[in-house]
């Protein structure tokens, strides 16, 4: 298997159910969510235009995906918290080796902003990404215990001290890439995942 392969094993529609632990503070936070992947090839403008905004040459993308997501974290404040976004994300495999490479993103995970990060697929076929901020660093293992069914953790330190480590199980609720979502919905940024859900 190679990334983009593993990307399009991800199209569809998820439900997502998370632990968050906030290791500061030495407390778990459960949440959920519900995603949208769509797969992406590599001539669609998106991912074009995302190349070009890291000044990486559109020709060496493989593909991608846009990534759409509606969440809820059990520490929210009625009407204060916004958990909703959108992303797409572009890969770039090395030259000599499509298991392994640059991930290129509009919004990071810890930081939201444009940002490069590095995957490689491992031993077991989980997809390992890594990512380094200004003032943080994350590191994210997904894998598929089935067709439908996928698992994740995730890591993020703060240069300081400050750390979260979450798990995630994430069910298919269908293979096609339609949801609740609409048209019109506004998306505000947030704290997601890499791929950003």
């Amino acid at each position: 298997m190679d990334a983009m392969e593993f990307f399009q094993n991800s199209a569809g529609r998820w439900k997502s159910s998370r632990v968050t632990h906030h290791l500061a503070f030495k407390r778990s936070e459960p949440g959920e969510s519900e995603i949208v992947v769509e797969t992406l090839t590599a001539d669609d403008p998106e991912i074009i235009e995302l190349c070009q905004m890291h000044e990486v040459d559109p020709s060496l993308s493989v593909g991608g995906s846009r990534v759409r997501w509606l969440g809820t974290m059990a520490w929210d404040k009625e009407g204060e918290e916004n958990h909703e976004g959108q992303t797409v994300f572009a890969i770039v495999p090395d030259v000599d080796n499509p298991r392994q490479g640059r991930l290129l993103r509009e919004r990071g995970y810890a930081e939201i902003m444009p940002v490069i990060g590095r995957f490689h697929l491992d031993e077991e076929e989980g997809l390992v990404l890594t990512t380094d901020y200004e003032t943080m660093s994350s590191t994210e293992r997904f894998w598929f215990s089935g067709s439908n069914m996928r698992m994740r953790t995730s890591t993020v330190k703060r240069f300081g001290g400050f750390s979260t480590a979450s798990y995630c199980v994430e069910s298919r609720i269908d293979a096609d890439a339609e949801s609740v979502f609409t048209e019109n919905e506004s998306v505000a940024p947030q704290l997601t995942s890499v791929l950003g859900w």
